[in-house]
């Protein structure tokens, strides 16, 4: 749906265009360049990406500019960029497995092939207010990285693990999911009708916000819904993309750069397969950048939709349209256009019950003080 704004006063709506700008940099002691944005936001930039659906940190730190840092609005402005680029190829299926990983932990298990890489997260850390922040500068940001030392060394190998998920499935404990012939639903092209395929779910959630699919993951949990896993890997990292060789019907493909991903994969509650056995079954979530929250979320969220049941978590339709950044945001905010017909109607109405009510507790009035004489 996604709604925009309307036409209008244009006089006004450009006055308020530039008033938006006013607010946004009147008290500016300097202009906040958007490489500062990408590089020092890194968070918020993996979430707008993310919403947003385009994988450009430069276009989300713009946005966020753009927004006065307003996530929603943010990802709105990615999306809405993004339908105009043209779609010249289609990239080959990445291989989380082979992520250059930097982080890459396990709540199932304590021992993992390559050991548990805690990597950059604020999961172990108190959370109390640095106020050494307020006076951070240049030399003091220099002072840490050197004091730091982290330095690449080029000739070091890629840091790839296998996955817990593939060492599961080795013994047989976990469930096998059958490879989609058909070509995957894309939901940027095509109108999103339920019931969707598992693709449709998967890019959809992919797309949803964070804190949307927090409380729905929160929820289900809780009580409201049949999924509460642990977690079997979650891993942050690179992964490289490639397009086909676009010339001839060669074999060969093109490397086009790397993506930053967070991949979760959650293990559930057993069932007894068609051949007897029993295993478990495994929840998905992959997101663009480093978002954990919403990758669990994701992974819960996946898990419970492929799961029969009535609760709100397991209502395809319910979930899936009410995570989209774009629609919610566009749906409640259009309240703030004109509604003056449709109101002066709901006043018309309540008027007229307000005076038809009032003449019959009148006449019953002038019959009760009639019955008493």
């Amino acid at each position: 749906m996604g709604y925009v704004a309307v036409t209008g006063g244009q006089k006004a709506i450009e006055q308020a265009g530039k008033l938006v700008n006013h607010y946004r940099i009147k008290n500016a002691e300097e202009v906040l360049k958007t490489d500062q944005i990408e590089s020092q936001m890194r968070l918020l930039i993996d979430r707008v990406m993310g919403e947003g659906g385009l994988y450009a940190p430069e276009y989300a730190a713009l946005a966020l500019k753009q927004s006065e840092g307003d996530p929603a609005e943010a990802a709105f402005l990615l999306r809405a960029y993004r339908s105009t680029l043209p779609r010249n190829y289609y990239s080959l299926t990445v291989e989380p497995a082979e992520m250059r990983v930097m982080r890459r932990i396990s709540s199932s298990f304590k021992d993992i092939p390559g050991g548990q890489l805690l990597g950059p997260t604020y999961d172990y850390t108190h959370r109390l207010l640095n106020f050494d922040l307020r006076n951070e500068d240049k030399n003091s940001v220099e002072a840490f990285l050197e004091s730091f030392g982290i330095e690449k060394d080029e000739t070091e190998p890629v840091q790839t693990f296998q996955k817990v998920a593939d060492l599961l499935r080795e013994q047989g404990l976990l469930s096998n999911r059958e490879a989609a012939d058909k070509e995957p639903f894309d939901i940027t092209r095509d109108k999103l009708t339920f019931p969707a395929d598992r693709s449709a779910r998967l890019q959809s959630l992919a797309r949803g916000e964070t804190g949307a699919m927090t409380a729905m993951a929160y929820s289900s949990m809780r009580g409201y819904g049949v999924v509460h896993p642990t977690i079997g890997e979650l891993r942050v990292g690179a992964t490289d993309v490639y397009i086909p060789y676009p010339f001839g019907d060669s074999d060969d493909s093109l490397y086009i750069g790397e993506v930053m991903l967070t991949e979760v994969e959650t293990i559930n509650s057993f069932t007894q397969n068609d051949q007897g056995d029993v295993e478990f079954m495994l929840g998905y979530g992959l997101t663009f950048g480093q978002n954990e929250v919403k990758a669990i979320a994701m992974a819960i969220l996946e898990r419970s939709l492929e799961t029969a049941g009535t609760t709100p978590t397991q209502d395809e339709e319910f979930v899936l349209l009410h995570i989209d950044v774009v629609e919610a945001n566009g749906f409640v905010s259009h309240l703030k256009l004109p509604h003056y017909i449709t109101f002066q109607s709901m006043l018309d109405r309540i008027r007229q019950a307000q005076t038809s009510t009032k003449m019959k507790t009148g006449q019953q009035g002038r019959e009760v003080s009639f019955s008493h004489s």
